[in-house]
């Protein structure tokens, strides 16, 4: 059997910038263990497969190690395939995840821009060893899926070097960092080594935590981010309701086929 796989860079406009995801079209769905093997292989944070079933594209993203409950960048790649390379003539694409549920992606001139589900976080307590592990106290606490620490500047996220090791030891899906941005609303970073993720680059999921906290803290529903991973990635955001609108570019790194 050969399947067409894609590599897309997503929330840049330059590859090898923003965060890679690869992509692979599907007629039926595989078995969930093959999926996760050629996840594996493939060894990107992400690897998305889709199949389309009447208007309805259904989606499952995978890391290396696991399959998760919702991401962004693959998600916005996938989208990035229907429009550009299989040319669908609609304007919007319409996901579902048998995970998060319904998901869209609308097409605005080479934008394409997520809608996703809010995800608030709520105040928690630090957990033991975890500003060892990260390298630097945070100056509050909160939760939702991930560990969501806030800093007082971008310098400080810049700065930090987690022990990873330790964060597995302290235990969580992923850990965000974020502070107020000095050429943007806010940055972020974003570590799930327990997913086999060690770093993320760009992550639109964790906007869904990201989006809600900032407009509250900064009085605003329009907000442009940037995720200051090694790679890096922009991204422009919209709180709408229990909705997040979360935009960005993505290019085409490769196309292939896989043997199995």
């Amino acid at each position: 059997m050969n399947l067409t796989i894609y590599q897309v860079d997503a929330f840049t406009k330059e590859i090898f910038k923003g965060n890679p995801a690869a992509i692979c079209p599907l007629e039926e769905w595989l078995e969930t263990d093959l999926m996760q093997k050629i996840a594996s292989e493939n060894n990107l944070s992400e690897t998305a497969f889709f199949v389309k079933k009447d208007d309805i594209y259904e989606i499952r993203w995978f890391t290396p190690t696991y399959e998760i409950d919702l991401c962004g960048h693959a998600t916005l790649a996938s989208a990035y395939v229907i429009f550009e390379i299989l040319k669908t003539e609609e304007g919007l694409v319409k996901f579902h995840s048998h995970k998060s549920g319904a998901l869209e992606v609308e097409k605005q001139g080479d934008r394409l821009i997520l809608d996703f589900p809010s995800r608030p976080v709520s105040t928690a307590e630090l957990p033991e060893g975890l500003s060892e592990a990260i390298g630097k106290e945070p100056q509050e606490v909160f939760k939702a899926r991930d560990y969501f620490l806030v800093y007082e500047t971008e310098q400080e996220i810049l700065d930090i070097q987690p022990n990873f090791s330790k964060l597995l030891e302290v235990g969580g899906h992923g850990f965000i960092i974020t502070s107020k941005g000095e050429s943007s609303d806010f940055v972020s970073r974003f570590f799930a080594p327990e997913v086999g993720v060690f770093e993320d680059p760009v992550t639109g999921s964790v906007h869904c935590n990201l989006i809600p906290f900032w407009a509250e803290r900064l009085g605003k529903t329009e907000l442009f981010a940037r995720q200051v991973s090694a790679r890096g990635g922009e991204l422009f955001c919209e709180l709408k309701g229990d909705r997040v609108k979360i935009g960005g570019n993505a290019v085409l790194y490769l196309k292939g086929e896989i043997y199995v």
